[in-house]
């Protein structure tokens, strides 16, 4: 068994992507590391070559998706049976990685796992989700707390499943996700078209149709969650541009396969929770 992770940076502070190496390298498991820079420097080179990483340089920045594919193109001309995607913003304890590969390896028809994702203060983050409609995405984006007090957003991020027990999630966060590399060669890595934001729901979704896709959230994972594109004119004008590419790939209003993936996940959380009650 081999396993290979990705990690795409832009910029990132060289203490930040040493803490999430650091914390790869800590798991005891051979993981063969690809660094991938999108930034106008190669500042970042010695602290990948510090942990024995591969540094593969993009000053052109082709974006988020494109970054992994690049180190995908290399990890597909190997054995890796497991792709690890990450986020530089990320941090962990040693027990993560090998939490997440055994499970995996015991459940064959899953294709995708993330961990408990939490803000450096310990609180949840909720980064399970349904897939997507063009309405709920503009209400949540421009009027967040009436998203929240009409209950869309607590549907629309699951928050019926308690984040305390595994489920199936038809979209999970691209800050932190363990897959089958069989199954990214089958369903051919991150839309490319995708320049930020929107690329995990695409790539979820996609291989949610030939596995399953969970949230495991008995090892969790430290995440500097920025949400930038509430604070930058520039990143909610990808946020949007990633919107519309994703409903002209999959459908504005009439999506059926949309429809069965998320009454399927919320009917499994309500089928736990009954049982849990019961």
């Amino acid at each position: 068994m081999q396993i290979s992770c990705s990690i795409v940076c832009y910029h990132n502070a060289p203490e930040q992507l040493a803490q999430v190496l650091a914390s790869i390298v800590a798991s005891g498991l051979l993981v063969a590391i690809y660094v991938v820079d999108n930034s106008a420097t190669v500042a970042l080179s010695k602290i990948a070559q510090r942990f024995g990483a591969t540094y593969i340089h993009l000053p052109h920045n082709p974006g988020f998706g494109a970054g992994h594919n690049a180190a995908l193109l290399e990890v597909f001309k190997t054995d890796a049976e497991f792709h690890l995607v990450l986020n530089p913003d990320i941090r962990f304890g040693a027990n993560v990685i090998p939490s997440l590969v055994d499970y995996l390896q015991q459940y064959s028809e899953i294709g995708l796992v993330m961990p408990g994702i939490l803000y450096p203060d310990g609180k949840p983050q909720h980064l399970c989700k349904l897939l997507p409609n063009p309405v709920d995405l503009m209400i949540r984006r421009f009027f967040p707390t009436l998203f929240k007090l009409t209950g869309r957003l607590a549907s629309y991020e699951m928050h019926a499943s308690g984040y305390d027990k595994v489920m199936d999630v038809p979209a999970l966060s691209g800050c932190f996700m363990l897959m089958r590399t069989s199954i990214l060669r089958k369903t051919g890595g991150f839309d490319d078209r995708f320049f930020m934001y929107m690329e995990d729901v695409d790539l979820s979704r996609r291989i949610g149709r030939v596995s399953r896709t969970v949230y495991f959230p008995f090892v969790s994972v430290i995440h500097d969650y920025g949400k930038g594109s509430y604070k930058s004119l520039k990143l909610l004008y990808y946020h949007a541009r990633s919107a519309i590419l994703y409903f002209n790939k999959w459908g504005w209003f009439s999506d059926a396969e949309k429809k069965r993936a998320n009454r399927a996940a919320m009917q499994k959380i309500q089928s736990i929770n009954n049982i849990n009650n019961g």
